[in-house]
């Protein structure tokens, strides 16, 4: 990858992980995303659950 060039692809194996800058922010987004991710699946999962319950 040259200096300046952008990415075209958020996936992990397309993108230059040895530059720092790129390892941090992916590092960072991918993170905060299964942070996210994790959350609304608990939620999912005890709304399904409390709706079972109440039959």
């Amino acid at each position: 990858m040259l200096h300046g060039e952008t990415v075209h692809s958020p996936l992990p194996q397309d993108l230059p992980w040895w530059m720092p800058d790129h390892a941090v922010f992916f590092g960072v987004l991918y993170a905060v995303l299964l942070i996210i991710g994790s959350g609304l699946g608990v939620v999912f999962l005890k709304s399904i659950a409390e709706t079972l319950k109440e039959k």
